[in-house]
C-alpha cells in the first residue's frame, strides 16, 4: 500500500472514530414525541466548514442477495454505500450535482480507484454514472 493512501486512510479512520464518539455522546432521554424521530439529522461540517471530497462509483452489479460485511442484507434496491475504513451504519450525505441524500456505510469493500462504492440505487437516485468526485458529510444526530 502506498504511504499516501495509508495515511489517507488513517485519517479517515480518525474521523470516523471522532465521529462515533459524538454519535456515542448523544444520549436517548425517553421521552419520544415522535417529532425528533421524523426530522433528519443535520450535516457536520468538514473542518473549516466544508465538505470533504471523495470518488465515488456505482457498485458492480448484484447477481443476487448476499450479506454485506456490514450484515445488511444487499438485495436489488437496498440504498447504501461501501467503504473499506468508515464504520458499518454510519450515517452520511452525500452530494453530487444539486441533488444530496443521507445514506449509511452498509459494506466494508475495497474499491480500486475510489473512495465509495453506492449501490446501483442510490447512484440512480442522484444522478452518479461512471467514477466521479462527490462531496460527503457525517449526519449528525438530531438532539433531543
Amino acid at each position: 500500500m502506498r504511504p499516501e493512501l495509508a495515511l489517507r486512510l488513517l485519517a479517515l479512520a480518525a474521523l470516523a472514530l471522532v465521529a462515533a464518539v459524538i454519535a456515542l455522546a448523544v444520549t436517548d432521554t425517553g421521552d419520544d414525541d415522535g417529532e425528533a424521530a421524523a426530522a433528519l439529522p443535520d450535516a457536520a461540517p468538514a473542518p473549516g466548514g466544508g465538505w470533504y471530497t471523495a470518488l465515488a462509483a456505482p457498485a458492480p452489479p448484484l447477481r443476487k442477495s448476499k450479506r454485506t460485511a456490514c450484515g445488511t442484507l444487499l438485495k436489488a434496491d437496498t440504498l447504501g454505500i461501501a467503504h473499506p475504513v468508515l464504520p458499518c451504519n454510519v450515517k452520511l450525505f452525500i452530494e453530487y450535482g444539486d441533488k444530496r441524500v443521507l445514506t449509511q456505510v452498509i459494506d466494508r469493500r475495497p474499491s480500486p480507484g475510489r473512495e465509495f462504492d453506492l449501490t446501483k440505487p442510490l447512484a440512480e437516485q442522484i444522478g452518479l454514472q461512471g467514477t466521479h468526485r462527490v462531496k460527503w458529510r457525517f449526519a449528525v444526530p438530531p438532539e433531543v
